[in-house]
């Protein structure tokens, strides 16, 4: 893999570190997400405009390129490549909750036009319900799998839904190591989840 020879210093040593981080060097990958995760935080709250979004979307951004650190081609700074896959994933992540939000508030009728969606109820109807349970049960499983402590953060967060600083009290630890074992937390999930997915098709 040919480094481009137009690289600065810091792209150069990205570079390096990538190789090492494909290798299985930890560190390599710590050291790439301490160079960086400032200033991806502070690019996605400006897309996202909310702090807890913007943590999560900062978390979701290294995990999705570390998983595919292997397609990354130094053609290309890695800090480049890396801000393309964070702002990527904050487009899909505003696309979502957009669609969610006009699913609930409005729909479209045959000729392609909005029209008001009448909600009898604030609840979800049996089907979805069961549905939503059969989901959650599913994540659960999925949960359960992780290693105890991944476990934990992952359920705090998640389904009890409690802020960084809240766990941070509750497990009696410094906040930046709740956010860095969340952030592993949820990388070892998406790896579960991507082959549970893989397992059905």
């Amino acid at each position: 893999m040919e480094i481009n020879k137009h690289f600065t210093e810091n792209a150069k040593n990205d570079f390096h570190l990538v190789v090492k981080a494909r290798g299985g060097n930890q560190k390599a990958y710590a050291d790439l997400m301490h160079r960086y995760k400032d200033s991806i935080y502070f690019m996605v709250l400006k897309m996202v405009n909310n702090k807890e979004d913007a943590m999560d979307l900062t978390v979701e951004t290294f995990a999705k390129a570390f998983e595919k650190l292997e397609k990354y081609q130094p053609e290309y700074a890695f800090s480049t490549w890396l801000f393309r896959v964070a702002t990527n994933n904050c487009i899909d992540f505003i696309r979502k909750k957009k669609l969610s939000t006009q699913s609930i508030h409005s729909m479209m009728d045959e000729d392609g036009d909005e029209k008001p969606l009448q909600i009898k109820s604030d609840g979800l109807n049996p089907e979805e319900t069961s549905i939503k349970k059969q989901q959650t049960e599913e994540l659960k499983v999925l949960i359960d799998s992780l290693p105890i402590r991944y476990r934990n953060l992952i359920t705090l967060r998640y389904f009890d839904e409690l802020s960084y600083e809240e766990i941070a009290q509750q497990l009696d630890l410094p906040l930046g190591t709740v956010k860095a074992q969340l952030f592993r937390a949820r990388y070892l999930l998406g790896n579960i989840i991507n082959r549970y997915n893989k397992d059905d098709i």
